[in-house]
């Protein structure tokens, strides 16, 4: 099974790097150009001990019984040093160039060394002479112009074979007559070997090269059996194997570190020949060492509620992907037995003392299914772990909390971007918080209680306009904060019950809920609330995340109703929260950055990956704010670390935002993702103009006119590609204007058939404008709601007063007119009393009538009237046989009977009948002025402008309109009272010819705002 290749981690400064395990394996000790030497517990340890020897390390070695230390330097002497007595020195000369390596063989007998002289030597330590000597490297003048370290190597034990690294490949060399004996290749060598290392047991020998190339081979067989590549292909400068074997810790002279686990080793086929040989005994004793081998060869079953004492990582070292073909138990004594046999014996020829390989048993194979993930804990964004004593609480958009607890302080700072906010805040920490968050209104802090006290929430509002600033709440008891957020006027605390409870900012306890799982972070902006929790148990390393988005101003609702949160692969969520504008963002453990498009029915969009800005593969970048305009993720570079220090304060970067679109090197690409990028950054725009916010309206049209520029360019390119389908693909998303411009563009280019095909689409696009207006066109009433209040006032005012004047000449009119109706037709002289129901309950806006019921509401421009259009009274008369209309047509006839010749009043008659206010009249003869001055406006602008200049008029000139419409009215009243007793064909006539003459006046037009209920 090959062997896993674990992702590189920062170890030092850029340069030279070397590794080595200790004896027992138990730690990694790592050496740079840094001058730090480093013992690591693991490769996962994000805390290794740090020893300083001030200069440039090049090497390191850990030996307990080692007897004696070995310099070497440019001098092209070597020293050697007893370590009992350093006073005992032996100096060895006879290179002629700077020392590259070496190597002391296991039985402290033999020195090798390798020079830039081109030379491989070795040494007899006791007489301090040259024993062998072999011209086989390329000569340079110093280490830094060599091509390769020619780091040498002893077979372990024995010490029977020298490994010397040659150009492309790997001799051998025999002790006993320092004769080249085998030499190791490969064809995926194409680079100098720079480095190799035995195995513990002498089977296999490893090599790294300077083009990244890991291989190991089997050194009996003369075969390779592994291969693998460095992520980035940087120089192999480093390798140890575990004492154990099956790990292989590396270096590049990049700093960084990494691990091949899973590496062959002989203990497997020593396991395969003990089975073999005790299978013809016993049937129990080989179902026995059967099943031994089936679990040495199968995946270790791990509980999964594993404890992970690290708490620098969010993510638990135990949701990292695991070997799971080749696990070595450190405890298996065969595996060093069988060693120390082999190497032990002392070989007479050049054959190997290994035993001859016997077929492996045959194991049974073990299915284990998908392994599943540990969940991961509770965080507060923009914060760090919680185990270091100086470490952020939170730094986000207002400010940074730092938390201090060591020796001498435990204490908090509140650092404020903006001073005018409030000046910066010493708090003692005498609680134990350890979350924190803040706002522009206050700062929230919690703690987890103890046996002895709950756990408490603490709150300094800041912002406050009394005396008393602070609040504290106390949970109840085994109920503990695990993280929090402060909102516009709010609190929010998710704690251990699975429940939210939330607060006012003065400390007001409002609403309680349950969440359907344990809760990961939440975050707060304005009036919205993010919370994600865990939504069931995730497998093969990936998390199971669920997220909620709740709406917390007077209408509250859930905007997200617990949807799955998208995460890479084997990724785990590390911040949550808000832009600056508002719209939900979230970045994962490899650096993707994900931004909510409610757009696109709230689907989470990827807009940047801030590994692509990483130098190493353990750099990381670690973010506290994200702006949608101007287009930047701030965050802060964190070299070989998740986190940054506190000390010295760190600098904030800004990233560009890039989506991962195909093809961007490009110009099709290019443009494709800046267009869309674009539209989403776009989106907040109307979010805000629908949640009552003021928006920047310069900066919403110049990004409509650089999403149409694009789109224009974008057309240009397809045209010159001489793709017209595309170029029509691209014109359906255009405004109408651009499609004009496109048109004119695809005719001067000769492309007619495409110009024609375009100016059909301006045409249905066109239509469909006209069609959507016409949809979306608001009653009079509805669009003056959209208007200024003084307006909106001052017009339904005098439509009021219209509607009271119209009703009580009705009324006089009706009683003083006899009807020619049959007994049985009902007459409407009642319409007060129906005035007076709908004020007392008025009709919805937005609600369309029935027939036979309230009239359909007409917009104010004219139409062209028919002899059936029915007005207010009509409409009233046709709701039919109601008792209540039948009595009040039988009062009418008492009052005063009608002839029976009389037709039913018309439209028009009821149009020319309403008299005019002072208004009506002043704007009748100052509408020419008024569409003179604006000839683009509408009857509503007409109406809209005509109130602010009638304002701006003095109160007697108002009056002298208002009498003068009173003096208009009272002789076309006598004139229709005259004209009542002719015969219809007149009535008709006259009527007709008045209506073509006489165009319709303001009071006409707003009596479409008439609308009456049963």
């Amino acid at each position: 099974m090959p062997c896993e290749r674990k992702p590189m981690r920062y170890g030092h400064s850029e340069g030279h790097t070397d590794v080595c395990f200790d004896d027992e394996g138990k730690c990694v000790v790592t050496c740079g150009s840094d001058g730090d030497v480093r013992i690591w517990e693991s490769l996962d340890d994000d805390d290794p001990k740090s020893i300083n020897v001030g200069e440039k390390v090049y090497s390191v070695a850990l030996k307990v019984s080692a007897n004696f230390g070995i310099l070497f330097s440019s001098d092209f002497i070597v020293k050697i040093v007893e370590v009992v007595d350093s006073s005992q020195q032996k100096t060895l000369r006879g290179h002629d160039a700077p020392i590259l390596s070496v190597a002391l063989d296991p039985s402290d007998e033999f020195l090798a060394s390798s020079s830039c002289d081109g030379s491989v030597a070795v040494w007899s330590i006791e007489s301090q002479t040259q024993v062998a000597q072999w011209q086989i490297l390329q000569k340079s003048s110093d280490v830094s112009n060599a091509k390769s370290l020619c780091r040498l190597a002893w077979q372990p034990r024995s010490g029977k074979l020298l490994a010397v690294p040659v150009d492309l490949t790997i001799q051998l060399y025999d002790r006993n007559t320092w004769t080249h004996v085998s030499t190791l290749s490969d064809d995926l060598i194409s680079q100098v070997v720079n480095v190799v290392v035995w195995s513990p047991c002498g089977k296999f020998l490893a090599a790294g090269t300077v083009g990244g190339n890991l291989l190991v081979w089997d050194v009996e067989a003369k075969l390779c059996i592994e291969r693998q590549k460095h992520e980035k292909g940087f120089t192999v400068c480093g390798m140890a194997w575990h004492p154990s074997g099956g790990r292989i810790a590396y270096t590049d002279t990049e700093g960084c570190l990494g691990l091949l686990e899973g590496v062959p080793s002989s203990s497997s086929t020593v396991q395969s020949t003990k089975v073999s040989r005790s299978s013809s005994h016993d049937d129990d004793d080989d179902r026995g060492l059967d099943e031994g081998m089936s679990d040495s060869r199968s995946p270790v079953k791990k509980p999964i509620m594993e404890e992970d004492d690290d708490d620098d990582d969010l993510m638990p070292a135990t949701g990292r992907p695991r070997n799971r073909g080749s696990f070595l138990d450190d405890d298996d004594n065969s595996q060093g037995m069988s060693c120390v046999k082999l190497d032990g014996v002392p070989e007479e020829d050049g054959s190997s003392a290994i035993l001859p390989a016997v077929g492996p048993a045959v194991s049974r194979p073990v299915y284990e299914g998908p392994m599943p993930t540990q969940p991961q804990r509770a965080f507060q964004p923009g914060s760090t772990p919680v185990h270091l004593m100086h470490r952020f609480m939170v730094w986000n958009s207002v400010g940074i909390v730092r938390g201090y607890n060591d020796d001498q302080d435990n204490a908090i700072d509140v650092e404020f971007h903006d001073t005018a906010i409030h000046h910066a805040m010493h708090l003692t920490n005498t609680l134990g918080h350890t979350m924190a968050d803040l706002s522009q209104e206050a700062v929230l802090l919690a703690c987890e209680g103890t046996e002895e006290l709950a756990s408490k929430i603490q709150c300094l509002h800041f912002s406050c306009w009394d005396t008393h600033k602070d609040w504290i709440v106390d949970l109840p008891k085994g109920e503990d904060v695990r993280t929090l957020c402060l909102g516009q006027g709010w609190a929010a605390v998710a704690t251990s019950a699975l429940m939210v409870r939330l607060f006012s900012v003065g400390g007001v306890q409002k609403e309680i809920f349950s969440l359907p799982g344990a809760v990961v972070c939440m975050a707060g902006h304005g009036e919205q609330l993010l919370i994600v929790y865990h939504r069931g148990t995730g497998f093969d390393g990936d998390q199971a995340l669920g997220i909620q988005l709740l709406q917390l101003g007077h209408k509250r609702r859930q905007v997200i109703h617990g949807e799955p949160l998208p995460l890479s692969r084997k990724s785990y969520l590390a911040w949550m929260g808000f832009t600056a504008e508002g719209t939900p963002c979230c970045i994962d453990s490899e650096g993707v950055v994900r931004m909510l498009n409610r757009t696109l029915g709230n689907m989470w969009t990827p807009v940047c990956n801030t590994r692509d800005s990483c130098k190493s593969k353990s750099d990381h970048y670690w973010v506290v704010g994200v702006h949608e305009n101007p287009q930047q993720l701030r965050c802060i570079p964190c070299k070989g670390a998740r986190y940054p220090p506190t000390l010295p304060r760190p600098a904030v970067a800004v990233l560009p935002f890039n989506l991962p679109y195909c093809q961007t090197t490009t110009e099709k690409g290019q443009m494709e993702e800046q267009y869309w990028r674009s539209v989403l950054f776009q989106n907040h725009y109307g979010f805000l103009s629908s949640s009552g916010y003021e928006i920047d309206s310069e900066g919403q049209s110049r990004a409509e006119k650089e999403q149409q520029e694009l789109l224009m360019k974008m057309f240009a390119l397809s045209c010159k590609l001489e793709r017209e389908f595309r170029c029509v693909e691209l014109a359906e998303i255009m405004t109408h204007s651009v499609v004009t411009l496109a048109i004119r563009y695809a005719s001067r280019s000769r492309r007619m058939a495409l110009a024609q095909r375009l100016s059909e689409l301006a045409l249905e696009k066109a239509s469909q404008i006209q069609e959507e207006e016409q949809e979306e066109e608001e009653p009079a009433y509805q669009r003056l709601i959209c208007s200024s209040f003084e307006e909106m006032k001052l017009l339904l005012n005098f439509v009021f007063q219209e509607y009271l004047i119209n009703i009580f000449k009705l009324q006089v009119s009706g009683a003083g007119k006899s009807s020619s109706s049959p007994a049985g037709q009902p007459r409407t002289t009642n319409v007060l009393d129906s005035m007076t129901m709908s004020n007392r309950k008025p009709a919805p806006l937005g609600s369309t009538s029935k027939q036979g019921k309230a009239p359909v509401l007409k917009p104010l421009a004219p139409k062209p009237k028919s002899k059936t259009q029915a007005t207010l009274l009509q409409m009233s008369a046709s709701k039919g046989n109601s008792k209540k209309l039948e009595d009040s047509q039988s009062e009418a006839e008492k009052v005063k009977p009608a002839p029976a010749a009389t037709p039913p009043a018309s439209a028009e008659n009821i149009e020319n009948r309403k008299p005019k206010t002072g208004f009506q009249l002043w704007l009748e003869e100052n509408r020419k002025s008024i569409l003179a001055d604006n000839p683009d406006f509408e009857e509503m602008d007409v109406i809209k402008e005509g109130m602010g200049r009638f304002r701006t008029l003095s109160a007697e000139e108002r009056l002298n309109w208002t009498e003068r419409a009173k003096g208009d009215s009272d002789p076309k009243k006598r004139k229709r009272e005259d004209e009542e007793g002719q015969v219809d064909e007149q009535t008709e006539s006259d009527e007709g010819r008045t209506k073509k003459k006489k165009p319709l006046d303001t009071s006409a037009k707003l009596s479409a705002f008439a609308f009456n209920k049963e």
